[in-house]
C-alpha cells in the first residue's frame, strides 16, 4: 500500500514539471492543443474502436484478452502518432525533416504486431488443445 502512495507522489511531481516545462516553451498553447487532442483520438477514437472489435469479437464466441487486446491498443496507439507524417499532402518542402517511408514503415509495423498476436494465438490454442488431450 506505501508503494501506491509513493508513485502517486512520483507521478504528481513528474505532472509538476512537465507543467513548469511546458510554460517555458515558446508557444506552449501549441504543445497544450496537441496534448489535448491526443487524448480526444485517444478516448474518442483508439478506445471505442477496441471496445468495438472485442464485442464483435465476442458475438461470434471469440474473446479478446491479454495480447490480442493489447496488440490492438498498441497498432491503435502507433497509429494515432503515425498521422501526421502519413496525412501530410505530398512531402516536406525539406527531405532530411521527414526522411524516412512512413506509410511503408507503418504497414510493417502493423504486419509484424499482426504476425507476433496471431503466432501467439495459434501457440496457445495448441497449448490448450495439447492439455486437453492428456
Amino acid at each position: 500500500m506505501r508503494y501506491r502512495y509513493v508513485v502517486a507522489g512520483l507521478g504528481v511531481v513528474l505532472m509538476g514539471l512537465g507543467g513548469a516545462l511546458l510554460v517555458q516553451q515558446p508557444s506552449p498553447w501549441r504543445i497544450a492543443l496537441w496534448l489535448a487532442g491526443a487524448v480526444v483520438v485517444h478516448d474518442g477514437l483508439i478506445a471505442p474502436l477496441v471496445i468495438a472489435i472485442a464485442a464483435l469479437t465476442g458475438a461470434f464466441g471469440l474473446r479478446l484478452r491479454g495480447v490480442p487486446r493489447a496488440a490492438l491498443i498498441v497498432a491503435g496507439s502507433l497509429t494515432a502518432i503515425a498521422l501526421p507524417p502519413l496525412l501530410r499532402p505530398g512531402g516536406a518542402a525539406n527531405p532530411t525533416v521527414v526522411p524516412l517511408d512512413y506509410l511503408r514503415n507503418w504497414l510493417l509495423t502493423m504486419a509484424a504486431i499482426a504476425l507476433a498476436t496471431g503466432l501467439y494465438v495459434a501457440a496457445r490454442a495448441a497449448l490448450g488443445g495439447a492439455r486437453r488431450r492428456t
